[in-house]
């Protein structure tokens, strides 16, 4: 019987031990299979996580950012220990004993599951394992994923340390409103670094990881004010906190950045603009959007805040000053629905959702309340309610007239329901008095439809200091600065004249300014001057300064158009130029950006710029991988100077021009702004520069600079349609001067550089006539020739280009004009200067000026 018995309990023992050795060795075998083909967790030791790039001012101030991920990046030993604790007790309060699982955890939410049946099931991940499925497996919910996590898990206990863990982990974290990390999500909610949170603050960042998307601060109030109040007590049951501090953190209300608690960290930084997304353009194209986006760059841009500011303000003036002279009012086409103004927290809750731009200073959105006899009464965005309200008179509206619905412009307001009703979503800004500042009246306003684009430079370095590129880029973020190609019309004409003086033109070199027929495949080309006048001989100084159109195809045809498209391919206007005549007046299309970019070659005495939005680029590690300075500073290691001596900086930047031609055709370009199209331009230091109006006055142009800035503006609609009175000088050089006022106050100005290896001769810049040393007058110019060129002067340098000139023209001297008065004289300047009386339609005769060539 005793034999029997221990033979039965041996067997028993034989079944469990062989039962045990079984499961262990299916467990084995199952951790084995799984455990093949597993993605290394050794690389997590060099990881990297995706951060955000942010975009700074010369000044160091961040100006934009830029992420898919919004992260930042925090070593564990900058991560407060209460904000440890709190993450340490919401997820995994024996993270610092167990060795990537935690059995005990593991048993108790089993426990929970059984005893709720169902109801109460949570995970039981220790932040190892879910570290291991963040960054190197899925969140699918099956037990595969689970072994997986687990082998996984316990191989990284063995290659990092604690802390290295808990710094991928607090760094990787997903806690809502697109914030990954503590950090960000201490920016995100609290507007504060991790140093300033408080204990129910650092409770609630470790409250998220439950459910980051449902945890809403304002929506789902309730929900985590309680698991905040939960963490606190897991807090102060672990010892991390005391009881007192407990007792007083989980009665604080729950505030948030999204409950208006605090100022939003996106606030403090200006609007998101046209220099910063073109920055973003830019370099998404150089490093990769991945790398842009998610590389933790840290860009220094070259923006100048304060240039920015005056540009977007003097192109704003510009357009706004075209459209309002249309008189065409046609609103912001939104409406607020009646039944949300009957309070003023409906109507500012309703408005505030409202689609309309809000990046231009000192506008405002605002909705119509009621409309009266005469004015109408409106809630504005921002700004409080008073006892009287807010109004638009009568009188600010006159300006307008209405479009109808069947597309005809209706009569001119007179009072302010012409033009809006009830509902309506405008915009609208302050009208404040001249003599003091004092507010005046509540005025309409409108995005124009006409649009623009400006921008300015240093002309030494190529450091783009300012961009705008519209009217407003919350409006439309199209940036016609670097995006639009137009025709740039006149504002070509200084790379034809500069491939004449590069080709033995002079100066004082007289072009025949006479009709022109060319035969193209399209039939005859006749191109006209503006004023469809003829002038005759004339100097390129007087062609250049007047934008003669008939003077610049005859140079063009003169020295070849190969010659023209070389040079406008060499300063990259163009990347490659047809060889056809019409170009010589600007009618293929570029940028404003590679125009004023050349421009500046011509400034700073022809060397090659590179036109460049950012200084600097640094990765992560701080390490710079981009640095547009390439000049070398031979004495900035030095600990010091000498008394007296400064740094010497050497650069090879290619010339593409001769210095005495860029000097030249700056001198030239002085007379544009001094007294030709572009004469409406007053500045207190040297300006040069040339305007640019195309066919039917689709675009205008005016491109300027200084010794040390170039600026440019171009104007015209989307869809190239005319503009009514439009011109370079008239509408683009009241931006160009509005913004240089405000830069040469900061930067300053001088007179041009005269280059070495040239003198001055005294001209006639009517005739081209050589003058004596002492002549002065208007007539009198300065103009600077090679040293060893021996100048032709008068008709003897005349150049007609190929083209003959047809006898009995009607010749214009320059200024003079045909007011049909029927008179029997007209007064010209002769070539000394002085007026004098010639017979009433003075012409060529039957002179040819040359044949064909």
């Amino acid at each position: 019987m005793i034999r029997f018995i221990g033979s039965f309990l041996g067997g028993i023992f034989t079944m469990i031990t062989m039962g045990v050795l079984f499961a262990a060795l299916s467990v084995g075998a199952v951790f084995y299979m799984y455990s093949r083909d597993l993605p290394s967790h050794e690389r997590l030791a060099q990881y990297a996580p995706p951060t955000i790039s942010r975009i700074y001012s010369g000044e160091g101030q961040i100006i934009d950012e830029f992420a898919k991920e919004r992260r930042l990046f925090v070593p564990v030993e900058e991560i407060p220990d209460l904000v440890k604790q709190a993450f340490i007790s919401a997820e995994d309060k024996n993270f610092y004993t167990h060795g990537g699982y935690d059995v005990t955890g593991m048993a108790s939410a089993l426990r929970d599951a059984v005893v709720s049946r169902g109801q109460n099931v949570r995970g039981a991940s220790t932040i190892t394992q879910q570290v291991m499925k963040n960054f190197l497996l899925s969140s699918d919910r099956t037990g595969e994923r689970k072994i997986k996590e687990l082998i996984l898990a316990s191989r990284l206990e063995e290659t990092l340390s604690k802390d290295k863990i808990l710094e991928l982990y607090m760094n990787e974290i997903f806690l809502g409103q697109n914030s990954y990390g503590v950090a960000a999500a201490a920016q995100t909610y609290f507007n504060k670094p991790l140093t300033d949170l408080a204990p129910h603050e650092a409770a609630m960042l470790a409250a998220m990881p439950q459910a980051p998307s449902q945890y809403h601060p304002v929506r789902a109030r309730e929900r985590v004010t309680q698991r905040r109040n939960y963490v606190l007590r897991e807090m102060w049951q672990n010892g991390f906190i005391t009881e007192a501090t407990y007792e007083a953190e989980r009665v604080l209300p729950l505030k948030s950045v999204q409950n208006g608690d605090f100022p939003a960290f996106r606030d403090a930084l200006p609007p998101r603009d046209y220099f910063t997304d073109e920055i973003r353009r830019q370099l998404s194209g150089s490093f990769g959007e991945e790398e842009f986006f998610g590389g933790g760059l840290s860009i220094r841009a070259t923006a100048d805040p304060e240039m920015q500011s005056a540009a977007a303000e003097a192109l704003r003036r510009g357009l706004e000053r075209y459209d309002r002279s249309q008189g065409v009012w046609r609103g912001t086409g939104q409406v607020v629905p009646v039944d949300q103004l009957t309070s003023e927290d409906s109507w500012r809750a309703a408005l505030a959702e409202v689609a309309v731009p809000r990046d231009i200073a000192g506008w405002f959105p605002a909705v119509v309340l009621e409309t009266g006899d005469r004015s109408a009464r409106i809630g504005i965005e921002g700004q409080p309610e008073d006892e009287d309200g807010h109004f638009i008179p009568a009188d600010d509206v006159t300006w307008a007239r209405k479009r109808q619905d069947d597309g005809r412009l209706g009569p001119k307001a007179q009072r302010a329901s012409d033009l809006v009703s009830v509902g309506d979503v405008v915009l609208v800004r302050a009208v404040t008095s001249d003599s003091d500042g004092s507010f005046v009246r509540w005025s309409l306003r409108q995005v124009p439809e006409v649009q623009g684009g400006f921008m300015a430079m240093d002309v030494n370095t190529g450091r783009v200091l300012a961009m705008q590129g519209g009217f407003s880029y919350e409006d439309s973020v199209f940036n016609r600065a670097t995006q639009a190609t137009r025709q740039p019309g006149s504002s070509f004409k200084p790379f034809v004249y500069a491939a004449a003086l590069d080709s033995g033109f002079t100066p004082a070199t007289i072009v025949v300014d006479a009709p022109i027929e060319v035969n193209t495949p399209q039939g005859i080309w006749r191109p006209k001057n503006a004023s469809n006048r003829f002038y005759g001989p004339t100097t390129i100084r007087t062609g250049i300064e007047q934008s003669r159109n008939l003077m610049t195809v005859r140079i063009a045809e003169e020295i070849g158009m190969d010659t023209v498209a070389g040079y406008a391919e060499r300063f990259g206007v163009y990347d490659r130029l047809p060889a056809f005549l019409a170009n010589a007046l600007g009618s293929q299309e570029t940028t404003l950006f590679k125009m004023v970019a050349a421009y500046a070659m011509f400034a700073n005495g022809g060397e090659r710029v590179e036109p460049t939005l950012v200084d600097r680029v640094q990765d992560r590690f701080g390490r710079t991988v981009y640095r547009h300075d390439q000049r070398v500073c031979e004495d900035c290691q030095l600990a010091s100077l000498n008394p007296g001596d400064a740094l010497r900086v050497t650069s090879k930047r290619e010339r593409v021009m001769n210095a005495i031609t860029a000097y030249q055709l700056t001198s030239m370009m002085e007379g544009v702004v001094q007294r030709g199209t572009a004469r409406g331009i007053n500045l207190p230091v040297p300006v040069a520069g040339k305007t640019g109006t195309t066919n039917d006055n689709k675009d205008v142009w005016f491109i300027g600079y200084t010794s040390n800035i170039v600026a440019g503006c171009y104007i015209g609609y989307d869809q190239p349609r005319t503009m009514n009175g439009a011109s370079g000088g008239g509408f683009c050089g009241p931006v160009f001067e509005q913004f240089m006022r405000t830069a040469i106050k900061k930067y300053g100005g001088a007179k041009f550089k005269v280059p070495p290896g040239g003198y001055f001769i005294n001209i006639d810049r009517f005739s081209g006539a050589r003058l004596p040393d002492d002549a002065s007058g208007d007539n009198v110019v300065a103009e600077y020739f090679r040293i060893g060129e021996e100048p032709i002067f008068g008709l003897g340098a005349m150049v007609d280009g190929g083209f003959t000139m047809g006898g009995n023209l009607p010749l214009f001297a320059y200024g003079e004009t045909d007011g049909g008065g029927g008179g029997s004289s007209a007064t010209v300047t002769t070539a000394t200067g002085e007026r004098r009386s010639v017979p009433a339609k003075a012409d060529f005769g039957t002179l040819s000026s040359g044949g064909l060539y």
